[in-house]
């Protein structure tokens, strides 16, 4: 099966500051695929670069380099008006706040409108009507409830479940869930996830799934991409990647995880270095973490291989040299 997406080498530098200042690679020579009908959960803790490259994907920030093929075009060489009217079709996005955005003097209603105007002008009356309220429906909202208030009159899920069936009105070929369930109730993420994946199975939508939550990677995923500090850690296959996880960062995040059959003990937080030093450490940026590093490991970048099949790691314990 041919890739839907393909990230090749994508790096995004940032700048600290107009003088003295130093830079912040923030996404670093990632690649990686989204098949047609796959989804796929990037995952990481805050500062690991994982919003960073869904906003490159949606061309909200411009790379430094590296390419972003879509359905085998680089959507870096679009215009803004291809980018408006073609690619915006075909890949829609929900962002963790939703109170970002509304425009708070208009009614919720407008975010639909919006939609139509850009992508579905031939649909009008009673069908618009309809497939607003439709959509509604699938993210567990009452129509008559939402419909007509403005976003102060609601709550947080409620708008987050608006602009989740915002994006899947128009039947995406991709959709870019950034934190997308972080506002919810727990009962209604399941729902919201359960919904994610019926549109996959309906439609063939693609979701790239963008979580600090390793249980709802877990739940959601066909495959798992573990990024740190800009760079991937590991990636795979899911079961692979949670039950087999190689990478010492992948391990230390899955022994974080909260057992309910075990007691707590809280444990101190292990300083991490000043934060231009963490982005510019020439060999692997968890090596000050990382309780086997090894000399090597803070000299060179260890190269992301295929250690079994649909599973990869970057690391120097597995000849990643």
């Amino acid at each position: 099966m041919s890739e839907l997406l393909r990230v090749e080498h994508l790096t995004k530098i940032f700048t600290s500051g107009l003088i003295g200042g130093y830079e912040i690679r923030a996404v670093d020579d990632v690649s990686f695929e989204v098949k047609p009908g796959e989804i796929v959960s990037l995952v990481g803790e805050s500062g690991s670069g994982k919003t960073t490259v869904g906003k490159l994907i949606l061309r909200l920030l411009t790379p430094t380099s590296g390419r972003i093929l879509f359905e085998g075009e680089d959507i870096t060489e679009f215009s803004k008006k291809r980018l408006k009217t073609d690619y915006y079709r075909k890949v829609q996005a929900v962002f963790q706040d939703p109170f970002a955005s509304f425009n708070l003097l208009h009614e919720v209603d407008r975010a639909f409108d919006l939609v139509f105007s850009s992508f579905l002008p031939e649909v009008k009356g009673e069908e618009r009507e309809e497939m607003i309220n439709e959509a509604l429906r699938n993210v567990g909202l009452n129509p008559s409830e939402v419909r007509g208030k403005y976003p102060h009159q609601l709550s947080g899920g409620q708008l987050q479940r608006i602009l989740i069936a915002r994006a899947l009105l128009v039947k995406p070929k991709l959709l870019i869930a950034d934190e997308a369930v972080s506002m919810l109730d727990a009962s209604t993420r399941i729902d919201v996830l359960n919904l994610l994946g019926d549109f996959r199975d309906r439609y063939g939508t693609s979701v790239l799934f963008v979580t600090h939550d390793l249980a709802l990677g877990y739940y959601i995923s066909d495959s798992t991409i573990i990024m740190y500090r800009g760079t991937i850690a590991e990636m795979g296959d899911t079961e692979r990647v949670f039950h087999n996880p190689l990478h010492p960062y992948t391990q230390m995040l899955l022994e974080s995880v909260p057992d309910i059959n075990v007691k707590w003990e809280f444990r101190g937080i292990e300083p991490e270095k000043e934060e231009g030093a963490v982005y510019s450490i020439q060999g692997c940026r968890y090596a000050p973490r990382c309780p086997k590093a090894r000399d090597v490991c803070f000299k060179l970048r260890p190269k992301l291989i295929e250690v079994e099949k649909n599973h990869w790691v970057a690391c120097h314990l597995y000849g990643g040299e």
